[in-house]
């Protein structure tokens, strides 16, 4: 059976464990200066409508430090603009390829093309689901902190992808998920209640105070306010959002040792402030290069390599 990551909930605990324990195996290895060969002549093939700077370059470079090959096609090369059936570009795609990653706007898509597929189908991001970057930090966190269960993330901004993916996964490894957010921009009713049903023990919560929601946090993390296709919002979220800058002075209400973490890429005077982004609790840039970490453990988790 084809197994594909269209969401966090296509996999189990154990298995978000096993990708996890994956990457990091293949990460000590690659620090070493070892690089198995686990997919030798596999092709990956990555169909994007949105542009991408870190996922498209972790997932290519993680193939080919596996042994394998990356070939990108846009929207109108892929024929997802409707140039072919949804079906034949599937079929004849997937034929051709180990692995194919969609960077989307539709989960829809996403999840209707891998009930075609016969190869595995990634989620690179879509409007409602970015898989890929919630396991990816979750491997940041349990490197900074070695361990995951009972650690609180707070994520301060939008209930956007990023941070419905989050919730996803700190549901599902034993985290606390706080999401600070102004009025109206929260995680939907439908989605907290399906999650609550899922994982019945887990501790996922919304406020509208960034400063009481860091007091207990081990992370806190944000990102930009208005996300691609909602550049017409921009000036109104940011009259929304201005108290949930993440600065300096928030960061001083955190317990010494909490970190920050930021998906990129940020808007630095915006969202958050250049002496947090640089500053010694962030761990920014960790997270950006255990993208292709992760990457390389999803990919030989999926392909059973």
């Amino acid at each position: 059976m084809t197994r594909h990551l269209t969401s966090l909930y296509d996999l189990t605990p154990q298995d978000v464990l096993a990708i996890l324990d994956r990457a990091a195996d293949l990460k000590t290895k690659y620090r070493n200066g070892v690089c198995p060969q686990l997919l030798q002549g596999r092709v990956l093939a990555q169909m994007f409508e949105k542009p991408s700077l870190r996922t498209r370059n972790s997932f290519e470079a993680a193939m080919i430090n596996l042994g394998g090959a990356g070939i990108f096609l846009t929207t109108e090369e892929a024929g997802l603009n409707g140039r072919e059936s949804l079906r034949d570009v599937a079929t004849v795609l997937s034929s051709y390829s180990a692995i194919i990653t969609m960077r989307t706007f539709s989960q829809q898509l996403i999840e209707d093309f891998a009930k075609i597929s016969s190869c595995p189908v990634i989620n690179a991001l879509s409007d409602e689901r970015h898989p890929c970057q919630a396991l990816t930090d979750l491997l940041t966190i349990r490197e900074t902190f070695g361990r995951l269960q009972g650690l609180h993330l707070v994520f301060v901004g939008d209930g956007n992808n990023v941070a419905m993916s989050l919730a996803i996964a700190s549901a599902m490894i034993g985290m606390k998920f706080t999401l600070a957010v102004p009025q109206g921009f929260a995680m939907s009713d439908e989605f907290c209640s399906d999650l609550s049903h899922r994982f019945p023990e887990s501790k996922v919560d919304q406020v509208h105070d960034p400063t009481s929601a860091v007091a207990t946090a081990d992370v806190i993390y944000t990102d930009v306010w208005a996300s691609m296709g909602q550049e017409e919002e921009a000036d109104r979220r940011k009259r929304a959002f201005v108290r949930f800058q993440v600065n300096t002075e928030l960061m001083s209400h955190a317990p010494e040792g909490a970190k920050f973490m930021h998906d990129l890429p940020a808007k630095r005077g915006l969202e958050v402030t250049d002496d947090v982004m640089d500053g010694s609790s962030s761990i920014v840039f960790q997270q950006a290069e255990n993208r292709m970490h992760l990457a390389r453990g999803l990919f030989a988790w999926l392909l059973a390599q």
